[in-house]
């Protein structure tokens, strides 16, 4: 079994978290970022990882088996086409890209060459998740009639197309994932921006998945008081999964009976969910197997958000195809 050695590109605020992770579980070689100041924290924190300002230092790295790309998502398809191209296994971050036919053709290029091509969909990797996706497999909700995801923070930032293609890709791949059902069609998607432009900071969109099930998905970056809750109710009872709360994360309700809360015993270590996403990424790589979020799943998830995108915004949508997001964040601030 070949030996794993992976390197970084971007290692900003959510990329810290993943060269830490890898650091950790002994894998990490490279961390590549532009701003010298990320990569001064990289060499004060981890003796012994190489840093670089170019990406081709990566490319032409033979040592390097594979990379994870932490980078803006307008950034994504040419890096990480560049990455399959050189023979790495490739980790993105979601969204995977935010053109549907970039995902495909990124997860045919990697099928093409038998590489690893996993998408950053972290909550499919959450304990919780994965104990309420064996709790509708068991039947314990009956059949699945409607979920419900809301993602409501505050983010300063704001460096992407959206706050649905920031947050609305955990959604849509963790509803599909518990509930086992495809999303079909986006039957509405509205949005408005507090600042009064086409960069939309409150979503709320509704998905027909299949067998008729019914999601809805609200997202914002202006709320004070976080929120992240899905709701799934079955023929049977109703679950409530609050990731904001230290116990009781995950709650069971009959439909037909009050007063019936049940608290599901969470039987699981409490392991961080993005350690259990490396570690699968590293397994994947290892024995070439298809990731659980893999090109497939970043190709679904990324053409039900481009049909939300286009209701939503028209013919306004090409007006953020050629901007740069980060840098039109930071002329602001």
């Amino acid at each position: 079994m070949k030996e794993q050695k992976i390197a970084v590109i971007g290692c900003g605020v959510w990329g810290r978290n993943i060269v830490r992770n890898f650091y950790n579980l002994g894998v990490l070689k490279i961390v590549c970022d532009i701003d010298e100041e990320n990569l001064k924290k990289v060499t004060e924190q981890y003796p012994g990882v190489e840093v670089t300002r170019d990406y081709n230092d990566i490319i032409s790295n033979p040592e390097i088996t594979a990379v994870a790309v932490v980078t803006p998502s307008h950034t994504h398809y040419k890096m990480v086409h560049a990455m399959l191209d050189a023979g790495k296994n490739v980790y993105v971050e979601k969204p995977i890209s935010t053109v549907a036919q970039e995902a495909k053709d990124l997860t045919e290029v990697a099928d093409s060459k038998g590489l690893v091509l996993m998408v950053g969909h972290l909550l499919l990797y959450h304990p919780a998740v994965n104990r309420l996706k064996m709790l509708i497999e068991e039947g314990a909700l009956g059949d699945i009639v409607y979920a419900q995801s809301d993602r409501l923070n505050v983010n300063f930032f704001k460096n992407d197309r959206s706050v649905m293609w920031d947050l609305a890709p955990h959604d849509v791949s963790m509803m599909s994932y518990v509930t086992g059902k495809d999303p079909v069609r986006v039957i509405s998607a509205v949005g408005c921006s507090s600042e009064q432009n086409d960069i939309m900071d409150i979503t709320h969109l509704t998905i027909e998945f299949e067998g008729g099930m019914v999601g809805q998905i609200s997202d914002s970056w202006i709320t004070p008081r976080k929120h992240v809750q899905l709701l799934v109710r079955g023929t049977k009872a109703t679950a409530i999964l609050d990731d904001t709360v230290q116990d009781d994360k995950l709650v069971i309700y009959d439909n037909f009976k009050k007063d019936t809360l049940q608290n599901v015993t969470l039987d699981y270590l409490e392991i961080e969910p993005l350690k259990l996403e490396c570690q699968h990424f590293i397994s994947c790589c290892e024995t070439g197997k298809k990731a659980r979020s893999g090109g497939d799943n970043g190709f679904m998830v990324t053409t039900i958000l481009e049909q939300a995108e286009k209701l939503m915004l028209g013919d306004r949508r090409k007006n953020l195809d050629e901007v740069n997001f980060a840098l039109s964040r930071l002329k602001k601030q």
